[in-house]
């Protein structure tokens, strides 16, 4: 938990919430949804999914569409300054950790090894 929080902090855009920063990166992953969608996938009831969907969209950051199927809703996307400033505080996340890793010996990388996939699958559930 204290690692992920300190890697939550080496982002380029501070004015972000965590949660914001989370659904630019749902949308990264699983490309455009419903804000329906996004609060299943973000955990968050839809109210608080069309507020924060709000606020990103007045930062420049996702744009709504209407839907292709069904006019009564909106698709929501990101647009190239979030797909832009998502890669540039990726990169500063990687070079963060990639500093902190250099201490690690051989069987502490191996040890991180065996653990990634048990992990990538409890990030899954």
């Amino acid at each position: 938990m204290r690692l992920s929080r300190r890697l939550r902090h080496q982002r380029v855009d501070e004015s972000l919430s965590p949660t914001e920063m989370s659904v630019l990166g749902t949308l990264a992953r699983c490309g455009s949804a419903t804000p329906g969608e996004l609060a299943r996938k973000e955990h968050v009831q839809p109210p608080s999914m069309t507020r924060i969907v709000a606020m990103l969209e007045a930062k420049g950051l996702v744009r709504r569409e209407p839907h292709p199927e069904d006019r009564r809703q909106v698709v929501v996307s990101r647009t190239e300054q979030a797909e832009a400033m998502l890669s540039e505080s990726r990169r500063k996340r990687d070079a963060w950790l990639a500093a902190l890793t250099e201490g690690l010996d051989e069987n502490e990388w191996e040890l991180l090894r065996a653990a990634a996939p048990v992990l990538e699958k409890l990030a899954q559930l």
